[in-house]
């Protein structure tokens, strides 16, 4: 039987993984600034920083996040969120000086924007690097057949 499967040997894997990670939510951040009228960053660095700091905000404090509001994720069927994702956004434009959000409803529609490029972005990553899984068979067997975690003893 042939399975498909990832190598771990893919396109964020390796030393340049978290750099890869941090290009394509910077290229996220770029196109949800130039589609969004109620999200300005002034510059390719304020950019770079605003992706770096969404990133680190989203391992750090979204799990928090997600804890605390797993009753109304759960009643919302996750589309809770997408909340949780304006939060860090908006928490993400306090700190960095070169990027402006205007409101909550702009930061609701940005983590939309970010998700949809995120998406686009990350989908040949799902092709790249395939390699082929063969299932091994088990030849610890004994005289019946059973294995010996199969094998019930009286």
């Amino acid at each position: 039987m042939n399975i498909t499967i990832n190598s771990g040997d893919g396109f964020y894997s390796g030393r340049g993984g978290c750099l890869s990670r941090l290009m394509i939510l910077s290229i996220a951040v770029m196109v949800g600034a130039w589609l969004l009228p109620g999200i300005d960053v002034s510059s390719f660095w304020a950019v770079l920083l605003t992706a770096l700091v969404i990133a680190i905000l989203d391992n750090l404090l979204r799990p928090i996040l997600i804890v605390v509001t797993l009753p109304v994720t759960a009643i919302t069927l996750g589309l809770f969120l997408f909340v949780i994702n304006a939060v860090i956004i908006v928490t993400a434009s306090a700190i960095v000086d070169g990027f402006y959000v205007k409101n909550f409803g702009s930061a609701l529609l940005f983590s939309f924007v970010l998700m949809g490029v995120n998406y686009l972005l990350e989908m040949p990553n799902k092709y790249l690097d395939r390699k082929d899984f063969v299932e091994k068979k088990n030849d610890d067997t004994d005289d019946e057949g059973f294995t010996p975690y199969e094998e019930i003893k009286d």
